[in-house]
């Protein structure tokens, strides 16, 4: 059997307003440079941070996070001309994501024509969710017509926190059975019973579920047939992604930091918001619980539940009935940790957020597969063949 020896792996983690770039030695994992930048990308300024970055490091290959790869792109996938058309086809449904991950891999193609990319999807954590998970009570013509399912996201944290607490446990990987919140600019809780993904609270778009920093998360359909009435499509649409949540909730801040300051102060609409969003996250994590045999451990990840211990606390406060310790130390950890006792009935874990890690092994998964099936050199100029 081949085998392939990753050594250097770029990854690519592109926001609708930012991009996080990393090099890291799969064989150690270490990060050896990175660049954020915090303005909206596209093809030309991506590929210009990337070359930067890059300098005269070889590299083996890249990994680009795609936050929905739709029905068919279920797993991380090497770019080819099939690979490209099916996350075309998925841009839709995340369009304030799919849209600049494909314009920002067109720039890193060209920059690197001779390297194999690979899309890693955030929605491949959850692609056997069990039917029962996955299935809207929507006529079947609808689910059969369009595709429309439970998809879930934020999978590529997911993967790696689950990893990552089951070593804080003790454990395999395989036989944990965790809640995990992700909370973050994007939110959402998930249910793993060994170690697989079986229910979660984003859907079919990274709309649905828990309230964001800006997304509204689920709210009452009907209520949006009755807008839809009133208010053009676009007007909701801009509305829902990027005024409602916490900042919709606050009118001042969709960032967690700013509201638990003013709410010190005495701004009731910043503690209505964090009341809101606490809440409704704790509900959601009660109603994971369903979905596995006993829970093994509540596990906090992404950039609030990292780092904003008056989250955290509120959330857990909500939760004692799952044995979930009611109080947690007021400060941050500065490693993965376990923030409870061990012998809590139901510990609490912080860990955190690394994408870029998670992005690195899959994509050095993809490539072994690759090389394992006899497959040699870059696929990007067919793909770019066939889509000029």
């Amino acid at each position: 059997m081949a085998m392939v020896h990753m050594t250097v792996v770029l990854t690519v983690n592109p926001g609708s307003h930012s991009l996080k770039l990393h090099l890291i030695n799969t064989e150690t994992e270490e990060v050896l440079a990175s660049e954020t930048s915090n303005a909206v990308p596209d093809a030309k300024s991506a590929a210009s941070v990337i070359e930067e970055l890059i300098g005269d490091t070889t590299i083996s290959a890249v990994g680009h996070r795609l936050v929905h790869g739709g029905p068919h792109l279920r797993s991380p996938t090497v770019v080819d001309a099939s690979s490209l058309k099916r996350a075309q086809a998925a841009a839709d449904l995340a369009p304030q994501h799919v849209p600049v991950t494909l314009e920002i891999l067109n720039g890193a193609c060209d920059l690197l024509p001779d390297v194999p990319h690979v899309l890693c999807p955030d929605t491949a954590f959850h692609s056997d969710l069990p039917e029962v998970a996955a299935t809207y009570p929507i006529p079947a013509s609808w689910r059969e017509r369009f595709g429309i399912r439970r998809y879930g996201f934020h999978g590529l944290s997911y993967a790696w926190a689950t990893s990552r607490a089951a070593s804080l446990l003790g454990r395999q990987a395989t036989s944990v059975n965790l809640l995990l919140a992700h909370l973050g600019g994007g939110c959402s809780v998930c249910a793993v019973r060994d170690g697989c993904s079986v229910d979660t609270s984003m859907g079919f778009t990274p709309l649905e579920g828990v309230p964001m920093s800006t997304r509204s998360g689920s709210v009452d359909p009907g209520m949006l047939l009755w807008l839809l009435e009133r208010i053009p499509l676009e007007e909701v649409r801009d509305e829902l992604y990027h005024q409602s949540g916490l900042l919709g909730m606050s009118s001042n801040s969709g960032d967690t930091r700013d509201l638990v300051r003013a709410s010190a102060q005495g701004d009731a609409k910043a503690q209505l918001a964090l009341d809101v969003f606490t809440r409704r996250v704790s509900q959601a994590l009660a109603a994971m619980a369903v979905s596995l045999p006993r829970v093994d451990a509540l596990v906090f990840t992404g950039e609030i539940g990292w780092d904003q211990p008056e989250v955290r606390q509120a959330i857990c406060q909500d939760l004692g009935r799952l044995g979930v310790p009611a109080t947690l130390p007021s400060g941050n950890p500065t490693t993965d940790s376990l923030l409870s006792s061990r012998f809590a009935p139901v510990p609490v874990l912080a860990v955190q957020p690394r994408e870029e890690l998670q992005i690195a092994r899959e994509t050095a998964m993809a490539m072994r597969g690759r090389v394992n099936a006899g497959q040699q050199g870059s696929p990007y100029q067919e793909a770019k063949t066939d889509n000029d």
